[in-house]
């Protein structure tokens, strides 16, 4: 079904997302083709884990867990703690999102909640309340893995 709709429309499509979904230059995002798609009529309740990218305009409450992209269509309402690679979003997002590679918000998207990611952005006229906190993806890699420290690092003095 939405296939037909891309063929249909597909440049318009591309125009809303960015000359190409997969690669915008415009962004520097670069996403593979959606696995999934959840409708605009869809309400979905719960915890969605998912592999490569999936695209939403529906309504989704709960939880999102990926290692790839998502994509928040403009009519799209999700109510969830996101984690993902990549968000691109163009909808509302109530919750907090944690992306370990990027944000990116296009109007008209409403996000109110916080933002971990290496890398934000965001077009004028998208509203987002909320808090952003930007790391290094190798930061937060190790963050994961190692977990705080205690020790302070070696306090350095320039010499006069």
């Amino acid at each position: 079904m939405w296939k037909q709709e891309e063929a249909a429309g597909g440049e318009g499509e591309r125009e809303r997302w960015g000359e190409d979904r997969r690669s915008s230059a415009k962004s520097g995002l670069t996403l593979p083709d959606e696995v999934a798609f959840v409708g605009k009529d869809v309400e979905f309740k719960g915890v969605i884990t998912y592999s490569g990218t999936v695209r939403i305009d529906g309504t989704l409450d709960g939880e999102i867990h990926t290692d790839g992209g998502l994509l928040v269509g403009p009519e799209a309402v999700i109510k969830a703690k996101v984690i993902a690679g990549t968000v691109v979003c163009r909808g509302t997002i109530h919750g907090d999102i944690l992306a370990k590679d990027q944000i990116v918000l296009c109007a008209p998207a409403v996000v109110q909640g916080s933002l971990t990611t290496p890398v934000l952005s965001m077009e004028e006229g998208v509203v987002f309340n909320g808090t952003l906190e930007m790391k290094s993806q190798a930061r937060v890699e190790v963050l994961r893995e190692v977990g705080p420290t205690t020790s302070r690092p070696p306090v350095q003095r320039l010499a006069a």
